[in-house]
């Protein structure tokens, strides 16, 4: 989902105040530096260096989709053939499936827990008719159940473990809501309806070692998902395009003959082409017919979902994307009209093909054939290949909207975890990310990267997360995803998550160390579904640092960093011995400082004092070598890390 920047920097500030003592801390260094323990255990399937194990599975479901759209009616109905293998040790004698059209219900569970939404209901999802295929390709019925948003399917022989496959056929339609809570929309333009369809489809739950099977309702949080290959077609009037998840197989059935040329042009193009001009959104030339409807097939494979776009109203353009190996992909972007403009959507494409480049050199090569923006009501929700993106936005907000959502192609769409359980491993990494981009997207133009919604003034994020950190109502990151009320969900499961990579990376760490690190984790769970321990466990065995005591204080719990100079002294009292610089930790988060010291005559020098010296002391006496008197000495001069009281930070020497 949306976010904005993150980081910027702040003044150095010395001042000189009353310290507070050592005897009021409330660190006690036992509890800081116990064990850890992890929340997933190491087994045979994750181990314990934070890999997939010798017996690791993972189920697979694949998908042949055909539906149709009335927009008159707002009708879609469909039927899909699902393809489930299960790899699993165990016998499976039901499937469960998510009917999350359900959500819109009035009896619905998610309708009962914000007070903002819904303000628009629907019947639901209707399922016609659940059958399994049997030998020969004949049909059985199934007994089916529905409950909230899932769907139990009640298998007449189990499923066997280790690669056994069977072939669901569902027939459904639905009602397509004109509110976005449920990440799927209608919304008027000038030119006509645009619809983001999207949760349009009956869709397996996963089957992991962790859960079982995970049957979380959809509350409105996001989503948890196999991978798999999606083969679908949708059917709309003759008048409407269709921009969908990965490669459009029939250009020639739905394109006239000049778009076509246009798509190839901008195949071979780092400039955006247009593919249908504003001048031609109400041109009927601009369609192969002009009349009855118009079927639009398309392909996705290895990834977790499969969303489109439609509307009579969109200007499409396109530029190539350059990725490594020599391997390219397409930037489209689908918008009305309204949003079209240099300062607003005239640049998504720009944007996306800026991003998705900059994210497959740092991190992992971007995997589908094309990465799509289209413009609606949706104030940004990503899917593999494809982004919903608020049409009103303009600027270096839309850039950092854009980029943000086709970074969730990394986090999850590549590395698949939890977002029901676990939002801050998909919202929090992609933040990181984006910070990062801003800075290199055209040498700056909108660096740096600061978070808005969280952070007004652009104030410094080390100072700003202080905010969560004195909360006392602030969930853990390691909290649910659905109890983490909407007042701290941005603050914590973007904000917080992506700091704490910043620390790691910056503070902790060191990008030598780090970026090697997460590189591999990339690589290592791509199309896999990592729990939080086997971030942890991987981040520690890949840089060699036992970080116990960050997973504890900024995941587990939502400690206080307080970081004191109580006292600055000279050496055996003699200042050409060197200095004696006391330092108190008082309260239960540690991390690693820089202790500034300025002499009197102007000149400075920088201690770099390690988190080990918090594993048996509260306070310490550090030792900084020199000849000359000591003016005044300060941690964390450049306010790096979170400290929630700079009023002890900075001791001047009287």
């Amino acid at each position: 989902m949306k976010s904005f920047r993150l980081v910027c920097s702040v003044a150095l500030v010395v001042c000189s105040l009353p310290a507070m003592g050592a005897s009021s801390t409330r660190y006690n260094p036992l509890e800081t530096f116990a064990p850890f323990a992890y929340p997933q255990p190491a087994n045979a399937f994750r181990t314990a260096s934070g890999r997939p194990g010798p017996l690791f599975w993972q189920n697979r479901a694949d998908y042949q989709i055909k539906a149709a759209l009335d927009p008159a009616t707002r009708t879609l109905t469909g039927e899909e053939v699902i393809t489930y293998t299960n790899r699993s040790p165990d016998d499976l004698d039901v499937l469960w499936l998510q009917v999350e059209q359900n959500r819109y219900r009035k009896d619905a569970r998610g309708a009962f827990g914000d007070d903002a939404f819904p303000t628009e209901f629907t019947d639901g999802e209707h399922i016609a008719a659940v059958a399994v295929e049997g030998v020969g390709g004949a049909l059985q019925n199934a007994d089916f159940v529905i409950s909230d948003t899932r769907m139990q399917v009640r298998l007449a022989q189990p499923l066997k473990a280790h690669d056994g496959v069977v072939r669901l056929h569902v027939r459904y339609s639905y009602t397509v809501p004109g509110e976005f809570g449920g990440r799927t929309d209608v919304n008027p333009s000038k030119n006509g309806d645009i619809f983001e369809i999207a949760q349009w489809y009956p869709r397996m739950c996963v089957y992991d070692d962790l859960r079982g099977w995970t049957t979380d309702p959809y509350l409105n949080n996001e989503f948890y998902l196999e991978y798999g290959n999606y083969d679908y077609s949708v059917t709309v009037p003759w008048d409407m395009l269709v921009v969908g998840a990965g490669e459009l197989l029939n250009p020639q059935d739905v394109l006239t003959k000049t778009e076509m040329e246009r798509l190839d042009k901008a195949r071979h193009s780092d400039s955006t082409v247009m593919i249908r001009s504003a001048d031609e959104v109400n041109d009927p030339r601009s369609r192969p017919t002009q009349s009855g409807t118009l079927t639009w097939h398309f392909r996705i494979d290895n990834a977790r979902d499969a969303v489109f776009g439609a509307s009579k109203a969109y200007i499409w353009d396109a530029a190539r994307i350059n990725l490594p190996n020599g391997k390219t992909a397409l930037a489209e972007s689908a918008y009305p009209v309204e949003s079209a403009g240099n300062n607003a959507w005239g640049r998504a494409t720009e944007y996306v093909k800026a991003a998705t480049e900059y994210f497959s050199r740092q991190w992992y090569p971007y995997p589908y054939p094309v990465a799509i923006n289209e413009a609606g009501t949706a104030g940004g929700m990503e899917y593999p290949s494809i982004t919903f993106d608020d049409k009103d936005t303009k600027g270096s907000d839309l850039h950092a909207l854009i980029a943000h959502e086709i970074g969730h192609t990394w986090f999850p769409m590549i590395v698949g975890t939890d977002e029901r359980r676990n939002a801050w491993m998909d919202e929090g990494f992609n933040t990181f990310i984006d910070i990062y981009e801003a800075d290199h997207f055209n040498h700056g133009e909108y660096a740096p990267k600061r978070d808005e919604e969280y952070a007004p003034g652009h104030g410094n994020p080390a100072d700003e997360i202080v905010k969560v950190l004195t909360d006392p109502d602030a969930p853990p990151l390691l909290t649910r995803a659905d109890q983490i009320k909407e007042k701290y969900r941005h603050p914590v499961t973007y904000f917080k998550s992506a700091f704490g990579l910043v620390l790691l990376r910056e503070q902790i760490l060191g990008p030598e160390r780090f970026d090697p690190a997460f590189r591999a984790y990339i690589q290592t769970w791509a199309y896999k579904h990592p729990s939080p321990s086997d971030f942890f466990r991987f981040m520690e065995s890949e840089t060699g640092e036992d970080l116990s005591w960050f997973w504890r204080g900024w995941y587990e719990h939502n400690w206080k960093l307080d970081l004191a100079i109580d006292k600055v002294a000279p050496m055996d009292g003699d200042w050409r011995k060197g200095a004696l610089v006391t330092v108190s930790n008082l309260d239960r988060l540690v991390m690693p400082a820089t202790l500034e010291v300025i002499y009197t005559d102007g000149s400075k020098q920088d201690v770099r004092v390690p988190v080990e010296t918090w594993m048996q002391h509260r306070s310490f006496a550090v030792r900084v070598t020199g000849n000359k008197a000591v003016k005044s000495a300060t941690i964390d001069p450049q306010h790096a890390i979170p400290d929630v009281d700079r009023s002890n930070n900075t001791f001047t020497v009287n």
